[in-house]
């Protein structure tokens, strides 16, 4: 077993919900020490994002220790200040304006730890018009223009499947502190890192974003079509649907010889990008009358063996069962004390020297708040003060 390449690094988490903790489980994944701050039993603390047994929370948190520590009590932000001053993380995803009350800001963390480097995710940003807004994975999909581009055309806006702007946000926050890490080794003092939903969002959008900034082209809606190249797009089959990229005329025409259709090739609507373009709907059309005769599994074979991209469409179930998922180990086995055998998502970065293989499963509240105390020098006697009085 190895420790993983982070090891050396101390992260204070005091996230929440979704898109903080996604930032943070990157460091607990390659081995940081990530104590996940929590309040004590009986403490309010608003949206954990799910039961804690529940799929979600145990995917978020896993390879993190847990402590409960009440930070609206002096002595409860005294004991947070003793472990910032050996600490190289503070990650928090409270709205703009808390960490300013509590007195766990940026500046106040620096008087105590020069080195010291805070992560800070927001809904909308740390200052601005919109600043004390609170955040919210639908709202940053909307207000950062995916909506509009995902859907039917005509069908109204629709969102994503998935937390985008939540897992974006805290994708971006983590490369962010990364930098800040990096940055550090040359000039020894930490700094603010934060990133927001609306502005992950907004960089998400890439290329599409880019179509407005760069050329003024509002993107629409295309369902399922790729917005630019054509033909892309889901297609019908004998037994369900794939999805299938043969846009360019080099694979086009492989796509073409591949189903028996020369005619997709010497259709004047079709005959070049620009006029498979104007004519999509069309050669959608067409394209499916041709694979009705395929089963999806016949066509994925066919069409990858002659070099176009194509891919079977999976629910969940079925993507976990591919055998290329098996084999890039997307699901990662824990052990849970209470649940058994479980299995979280898996990272989806792979090195070739640095390894971190002893993963743990998401801690119980307050699992290991003796253990991070004796390691601030607080001896039995004072952990026990603190729980008499509600401390931790």
């Amino acid at each position: 077993m190895t420790a993983g390449p982070l090891a050396r690094f101390t992260v204070l988490d005091l996230t929440r919900v979704r898109a903080g903790p996604t930032c943070v489980r990157y460091f607990a994944d390659w081995g940081a020490n990530c104590i996940k701050v929590e309040m004590p039993p009986g403490v309010a603390e608003g949206d954990m994002g799910g039961p804690r047994h529940g799929p979600d929370f145990q995917n978020l948190h896993r390879n993190k220790r847990s402590i409960t520590l009440n930070l609206k009590e002096p002595e409860g932000k005294a004991i947070f200040m003793k472990l910032v001053e050996k600490a190289d993380v503070v990650v928090e995803n409270y709205r703009a304006d808390v960490k300013f009350r509590l007195g766990i800001d940026y500046e106040s963390l620096k008087k105590v730890n020069p080195k010291i480097i805070l992560g800070s995710i927001s809904g909308f940003g740390q200052d601005g018009p919109y600043a004390e807004r609170a955040g919210f994975d639908q709202i940053a999909q909307g207000m950062g223009g995916l909506m509009w581009i995902t859907g039917m055309p005509g069908g109204g806006p629709v969102r994503a499947g998935i937390a985008v702007a939540d897992v974006g946000s805290g994708l971006h926050c983590a490369i962010g502190i990364l930098i800040a890490l990096l940055e550090r080794e040359s000039s020894g003092q930490g700094q603010w890192v934060s990133s927001s939903l609306l502005q992950a969002m907004i960089s998400m959008c890439d290329f599409q974003a880019a179509r407005w900034t760069l050329a003024k082209d509002v993107p629409g809606q295309a369902g399922n079509n790729h917005p630019t190249s054509i033909p892309t797009g889901v297609f019908k089959t004998k037994d369900g649907y794939i999805n299938i990229a043969a846009s360019g005329d080099h694979i086009y025409k492989r796509f073409a010889d591949s189903v028996k259709a020369p005619e997709l090739l010497t259709d004047p609507r079709f005959s070049s990008g620009k006029l498979r373009a104007q004519n999509r709907d069309a050669l959608n059309e067409e394209i499916d009358k041709r694979l009705a005769t395929f089963t999806s599994a016949e066509l994925v074979e066919k069409l990858n063996k002659a070099g176009v991209p194509a891919g079977p469409i999976y629910k969940m179930d079925e993507m976990f069962a591919d055998p290329q998922v098996k084999h890039l180990g997307m699901a990662h086995p824990v052990h849970h004390p209470k649940l058994g055998d479980q299995e979280v998502i898996g990272q989806a970065i792979n090195m070739s020297r640095s390894k971190h293989d002893k993963w743990t499963a998401t801690p119980e509240q307050g699992e290991h708040t003796d253990a991070v105390l004796k390691e601030a020098g607080y001896d039995d006697k004072a952990i026990a003060s603190f729980r008499q009085r509600g401390i931790v």
